[in-house]
């Protein structure tokens, strides 16, 4: 086996575009729009009120409804305006809906849960106390019991019906188990509205080799708890060629190397730190700016971890030796890296190098965020994981230790594509942490012999996912140091961070192309 093959990215040229979810997942990790933005908000907004106005059958609108905005999320370029749905002053449950704009506050389109206008009788034929005593025969033993609220339900032309939250114990296929849920009762007939009836968000707690013990966002259906994620649609994990990890209760593995439970449980992890590092420090609504995640799956039975391009799942082996299973906190960032550089402008058409560069900074931002104390934060790539027996497979900060160039030079172009990630790996590591950092990472010797100052791995961070969103393809180093100079003016008003994005580059040998912005 090749090594500079290990730990790989097979990605499309093409951007593969995803399909959207079309309803509000309370909880999200998306955050919203962050200060600078509030102007491109209120656009959005304005924008979308405009739309629901004036296109009411667009949002299935009858004349008893009322929308109302519930939130402004920012995305990257994109502005997300969801709205909540009132029919008769009633809250309506599966009612709701979003408008996506750019920046500008431009309508860039429309997304309705709904597929019927409402129609529906207000006036319950069942009390509230009925309600209360349908609810209370789902569970072996009520703890506690809400008031049951009257909402309409969106099925059909509509259901009138009571919510009511109950938690206690139901029956399991392997005896009681603690539950909390939502339940919908249709206030006519006394029917639950079994599609409708909502499990509270179950934190699931799990065993991992590298991470230890951990919280895990699961999702709980028919008796059952799954690794699939209630928070961050589409993000799951199970064996590859098979369903995700199912289990009548909520601890997943037992810590071992060779568990493929627990190998998920360090994967699904990785990937809900990531997704959250995304929403909270960049700004961006999931692994593909728009509120969505992936498949990951475990036992591919190669010593390799893969994102593929085409399918849009991610896949983890085992180390050379199979001792160990690829699911650390850097290489599981890594391949979901590479899942947000697909899902960016002019996907994964760059020049060799930057795509596993991007991954390994992916891997880099989300070791720093989930700050796990059994894998501290670093700029060696895979050295839990131990792919080769050799130790870490690149270092950011001197990517001269593996015999990958540290810096940029006309060979790059035609360097396999995991040496080539030396050069923009070690400006990454520059700007964040700079040559001579006193919080005890280590010194990176510049190309141009010059001292650089480090600006924090979340400023830096922001600054290269920035850059990213300014893509186009047949992306270059050059290109990249123009953009990400660009968004850094942008981004920091003050110009040490502009300053420091030039500097970084100066750095490795990446030179300023003509027409590069001046720093404040």
């Amino acid at each position: 086996m090749n090594p500079r093959f290990a730990f790989a990215a097979v990605t499309s040229a093409a951007l593969v575009a995803s399909s959207l979810s079309l309803t509000a997942v309370p909880g999200s990790a998306a955050t919203t729009s962050p200060t600078g933005s509030f102007a491109a908000a209120r656009r959005a907004g304005a924008a979308a009120d405009s739309l629901v106005a004036s296109q009411p059958t667009l949002f299935r609108l009858s004349a008893q409804d009322r929308m109302r905005q519930a939130n402004v999320t920012t995305g990257g370029p994109l502005e997300y305006v969801s709205y909540l749905r009132n029919y008769r002053d009633l809250p309506v449950i599966g009612g709701d809906a979003v408008v996506v704009t750019d920046s500008a506050g431009k309508i860039l389109s429309h997304w309705t849960a709904q597929d019927t206008p409402l129609r529906v009788d207000t006036t319950p034929k069942l009390t509230a106390a009925a309600a209360a005593t349908v609810a209370r025969r789902q569970f072996t033993r009520v703890d506690t019991v809400g008031t049951p609220t009257l909402t309409v339900v969106a099925q059909g032309s509509g259901v009138l019906a009571y919510e009511v939250a109950v938690t206690g114990l139901v029956a399991g296929k392997r005896g009681p188990q603690e539950a909390a849920r939502r339940l919908y009762i249709d206030a006519n007939t006394g029917r639950i509205l079994t599609k409708w009836t909502v499990d509270q968000i179950h934190d699931g707690v799990g065993n991992g080799y590298y991470n230890g013990s951990v919280p895990l966002d699961t999702s709980h259906l028919n008796d059952m708890y799954l690794m699939k994620d209630p928070k961050r649609p589409g993000l799951s994990c199970g064996v590859l060629g098979g369903s995700v990890f199912t289990k009548p209760v909520d601890t997943w593995g037992n810590g071992t190397a060779a568990d493929m439970e627990t190998a998920c449980t360090d994967a699904y992890y990785a990937a809900q730190q990531e997704w959250d590092m995304l929403g909270s420090w960049l700004g961006r609504s999931g692994f593909d700016g728009q509120g969505h995640g992936f498949p990951i799956y475990v036992n591919y039975d190669k010593p390799n971890a893969q994102w593929l391009g085409d399918s849009n799942a991610a896949r983890f082996g085992h180390s050379v030796d199979r001792n160990r299973q690829l699911t650390s906190l850097d290489m599981v960032g890594h391949e979901m890296g590479h899942a947000v550089v697909q899902a960016t402008p002019g996907g994964a058409s760059v020049e060799s190098g930057q795509n596993e560069s991007a991954g390994d900074i992916f891997g880099a931002l989300t070791e720093s965020y989930a700050n796990n104390a059994k894998d501290r934060p670093d700029y060696q790539v895979g050295e839990s994981a131990n792919l080769l027996n050799a130790g870490p497979i690149r270092y950011m900060y001197q990517p001269s230790l593996t015999s990958d160039p540290d810096c940029y030079s006309s060979k790059i172009p035609a360097t396999e594509m995991h040496a080539a990630a030396g050069p923009q790996n070690h400006w990454f590591y520059l700007l964040a942490e700079g040559s001579n950092p006193t919080n005890g990472q280590p010194k990176s010797p510049t190309c141009n012999g010059a001292a650089v100052s480090g600006i924090g791995i979340q400023s830096a961070g922001r600054i290269f996912m920035a850059g990213l969103m300014r893509k186009t393809s047949g992306w270059t180093h050059a290109k990249a140091r123009t953009a990400t100079v660009a968004a850094a003016k942008e981004l920091f008003a003050g110009g040490a961070e502009c300053r420091a994005t030039k500097a970084a580059w100066d750095a490795v040998s990446v030179p300023a192309a003509a027409g590069e912005v001046a720093c404040p």
